[in-house]
């Protein structure tokens, strides 16, 4: 195996206005609707901590305060829970105070994915780390982004996230041109291409919300042109990487991710992802799920 620094750092960008979920996010911030009790943005930082990454840095913006607050101590809080002998809830209080090390800095303006980024180059410095979007939550079971680690560890350079998608949905996605390699879900990414129409796609294979980036993207990001949609985009900035040599902060490879994935962006993929957890835990499944099939037999 090479000689690759090792991967330490995770950067969550948590700046967006969640223009989607308005009226709900014009106080509250997207990251922090409940996966029936639990915050979405929670489940990341889990994510991150459960795959050795203890160093997280939030990118947030104005109204997210109540994330930090979140994932501070709430001594009030607990002393009262504590008086009252609760402590299966003092125990969940306290907990996203201890799963890492959280530091915070504003993007002053919504001007992209690629921006927010950038906005950590002071913080990340010249080390590979984790990029981890909030409103992509992988199930605990399926370990991404340690087996991203793993390709960085043995190949250097960035390695991205791809899911394949219908066809009808690649508009959605940064799309990839990918070759194969001596692993089965290992491949070389050789472009990259924001959002294209269906019938201009090189591929149906998607990148989603999970990267591992070469340090060298700052530099690339500080001369990247606005792109789609006016915006800054860090697909742009890994295409570019995607054709340099691995002294340059390349290349880009690709894990094929054919696991269980659950999207928050919007108001059907949300209440999905709710009703999916909430049927898989223990606690809340013997009566949820028979009522979920009644309900559905009475509008049926």
């Amino acid at each position: 195996m090479a000689d690759f620094d090792p991967v330490t750092k995770a950067v969550v960008p948590a700046a967006g206005l969640g223009t989607r979920f308005l009226p709900a996010t014009k106080a509250t911030p997207k990251e922090m609707l409940p996966i029936v009790d639990k915050p979405a943005i929670q489940y990341v930082v889990e994510e991150a901590a459960s795959a050795g990454l203890l160093d997280v840095l939030m990118v947030t913006g104005k109204n997210k305060r109540s994330i930090e607050d979140h994932f501070d101590r709430a001594f009030e809080l607990e002393e009262a829970l504590e008086a009252k002998g609760d402590e299966h809830r003092l125990s969940q209080v306290r907990e996203p105070a201890s799963l890492a090390t959280l530091h915070y800095v504003r993007q002053g303006e919504p001007k992209g994915l690629g921006h927010a980024v950038l906005c950590a180059k002071q913080h990340v410095g010249d080390h590979p780390f984790a990029c981890l979007l909030g409103d992509d939550l992988i199930d605990q079971r399926d370990h991404l982004l340690r087996r991203m680690i793993e390709v960085r560890d043995t190949f250097g350079g960035s390695v991205i996230a791809l899911m394949e998608v219908p066809k009808e949905q690649v508009s959605l996605y940064g799309v990839a041109t990918i070759e194969a390699t001596a692993e089965e879900d290992v491949v070389r990414v050789t472009d990259l291409v924001e959002k294209p129409p269906a019938d201009e796609a090189p591929s149906n294979w998607a990148i989603i919300g999970r990267y591992v980036i070469d340090p060298a993207v700052f530099e690339v990001l500080e001369n990247t042109p606005p792109g789609r949609g006016g915006e800054i985009q860090l697909t742009d900035a890994l295409r570019t990487l995607a054709s340099r040599g691995s002294e340059e902060g390349g290349p880009v490879h690709g894990v094929l991710f054919r696991g269980r994935r659950y999207d928050t962006g919007d108001k059907l993929d949300y209440l999905r992802t709710v009703v999916k957890f909430a049927a898989d835990r223990k606690d809340l499944a013997p009566e949820f799920v028979p009522w979920l099939r009644e309900f559905l037999d009475e509008i049926s």
